[in-house]
């Protein structure tokens, strides 16, 4: 098999002590590929640094938690995306955070805030990974009303009606490896067509075993849970979802 994990965060501190052996075993498994996601603009040098130890197999994707309201570091962060943009294969991860953010102001904050991570992507030219909580209504309203078709939702948490729009914009979703126990998860896989599935780990986040840390080689428990669902084969499932992402990120990887 051949994987990419197309949302990571392996430049988190929960990766310094044995970061090597964990892209070691992630090569082991097949995967050709890990984009890490930065959410902070603390975390770009780190992340950059990494990119640039293992060139070919780990991007760089720049974001912004959706919890940060500091209008000065989000306009750091974009304008360092725009800056290192021909490094970036996306932007992200970016959205909106309901479960933490009560306030109705804060939250018209962040909806401003995903419009123009929106705009930026449009004109970047990037595909935007875009995280949702209790807010996947909102987030595919908001694509609907702009249009960009380039997007990731990343673990959506919406419900399938809602996804259905995203899908028909042309939206892709990335399925962690949280699948294997996640009821929400594995519905949404048996509505949407395999053309629009990715894979991620959100490494250390998602774990197919709860409260212990995720890697990227658990997204070949995705892959097989996704492969049980849909009722084909696990190399079947590898081949798609490894093509969407060769082309959604415009990967230039030898799957030889």
């Amino acid at each position: 098999m051949k994987l990419i994990d197309i949302h990571s965060h392996i430049h988190f501190q929960d990766f310094d002590k044995d970061r090597e052996l964990v892209l070691e075993r992630a090569k082991r498994v097949g995967i050709i590929a890990i984009i890490t996601s930065t959410l902070r603009y603390s975390e770009i040098p780190k992340a950059l640094h990494i990119v640039e130890k293992h060139p070919n197999f780990v991007f760089l994707s720049i974001g912004l938690d959706p919890k940060v309201f500091d209008p000065m570091e989000v306009k750091n962060v974009m304008k360092i995306a725009e800056q290192f943009k021909d490094r970036l294969v996306a932007i992200g991860e970016v959205g909106l955070d309901f479960i933490s953010v009560r306030s109705n102001i804060l939250r018209e904050v962040q909806r401003q805030n995903l419009i123009m991570w929106i705009k930026l992507a449009i004109k970047l030219d990037l595909p935007l990974i875009i995280h949702s909580r209790h807010a996947g209504k909102k987030v595919v309203n908001i694509l609907l009303r702009l249009g960009y078709p380039k997007v990731i939702l990343h673990a959506f948490d919406g419900n399938v009606e809602d996804a259905r729009k995203a899908k028909e914009l042309g939206a892709y979703f990335s399925i962690p490896p949280s699948i294997t126990y996640s009821k929400q998860k594995q519905q949404l896989v048996e509505k949407i067509d395999l053309e629009r599935i990715l894979l991620e780990s959100d490494a250390p986040l998602l774990s197919p075993i709860k409260c212990l840390r995720n890697e990227p080689s658990n997204i070949v428990k995705t892959v097989e849970r996704i492969a049980k669902i849909k009722e084909i084969s696990v190399s079947e499932v590898a081949r798609i979802t490894t093509q969407n992402a060769r082309t959604l990120f415009k990967l230039n990887l030898p799957l030889s």
